[in-house]
């Protein structure tokens, strides 16, 4: 059966809180958010004791840690802001069997200044294509070396965004330390999101073998084309509702056929664990129920 969790990003509470929380709403798993209000766990900071500390309170929960949500821009244009990032997804990959798994999750960035979620025109370059592969190749290397896996989350406004730039990049950096984070809604422009299913199987069958993570929320065509944020008390990767064309809403409030989603995904990795995002902690019961229910009806 596929396990159904959260990211405790969406808990803005102590450690203790934000499990208590997590349990009642009826998770199995966790995405690991280091973003707890008791604790520093700013990178320079951060000790195999905190991580101990955090890896077996959910432990005493039950509660596993399947992966770490290590988000950041890979490829940021200043040189100072890139090496800073850097250091923040490495400490991760290097802390990351202390925290209870070997996944840590990033999307690959992009060269705008301005934000990590608009499209720059330097993105589909092949100049950007090489400096984010060999970045990539480099982390997945690092990972490698600490007993860890970076995954890539790919999304379309960054330079590795579409199903045949990570076909292109899991041809050229075929690394035991590089994986993929699989989230469907990340794949759709207006260019395709009038083709849900063809893109959801063509997804699946070009990179079904490479998943080990799955999340899910939600997307639709979006009447604002600007970034979009919710006023949550959280990092802007969980306040993030989608840029341009497409809305990015929290699961069952959007198009995606779940229904196929989930079917494919768990005739593959029957027993993976699915994260739910992108919503605030009142709709955290109706989304899980959604989800529950999808599951349930497929036998997943």
């Amino acid at each position: 059966m596929i396990s159904v969790g959260i990211f405790n990003g969406y808990y803005p509470y102590s450690l203790e809180e934000s499990i208590s929380r997590m349990k009642r709403d009826g998770f199995s798993c966790v995405q690991l958010d280091l973003s707890f209000k008791d604790m520093d766990l700013a990178y320079e900071s951060l000790t195999k004791e905190k991580c101990h500390r955090i890896r077996d309170a959910f432990r005493d929960a039950n509660l596993p840690i399947v992966c770490i949500s290590g988000y950041t821009n890979i490829i940021h244009p200043d040189p100072k802001k890139r090496e800073q990032n850097l250091f923040g997804l490495q400490t991760l990959l290097k802390f990351a069997r202390d925290l209870g798994t070997p996944y840590v999750i990033s999307e690959t960035g992009t060269y705008n200044t301005e934000s990590d979620w608009v499209w720059d025109p330097k993105n589909g370059s092949e100049e950007a294509y090489e400096e984010t592969c060999r970045q990539i190749e480099s982390l997945a290397k690092f990972a490698y070396d600490h007993g860890s896996v970076f995954l890539v989350e790919n999304y379309v406004n960054n330079v590795i965004g579409s199903v045949d730039a990570l076909t292109r990049l899991f041809s050229d950096v075929n690394h035991p330390g590089l994986g993929l984070l699989m989230d469907p809604t990340n794949y759709f422009t207006d260019s395709n999101i009038g083709h849900v299913d063809e893109t959801l199987n063509r997804i699946f069958h070009t990179l079904g073998d490479k998943i080990k993570i799955a999340h899910a929320k939600d997307c639709k065509p979006a009447e604002d084309l600007s970034e979009k944020h919710a006023e949550i008390d959280a990092v802007e990767s969980h306040t993030f509702r989608g840029a341009g064309a497409v809305e990015l809403p929290a699961p069952g409030l959007g198009i995606l056929n779940y229904d196929l989603y989930l079917q494919k995904l768990s005739k593959l990795h029957p027993n993976i664990p699915i994260i739910i995002e992108h919503l605030d902690e009142q709709d955290i019961p109706r989304a899980k129920k959604f989800l529950d229910d999808k599951l349930k009806a497929i036998g997943g």
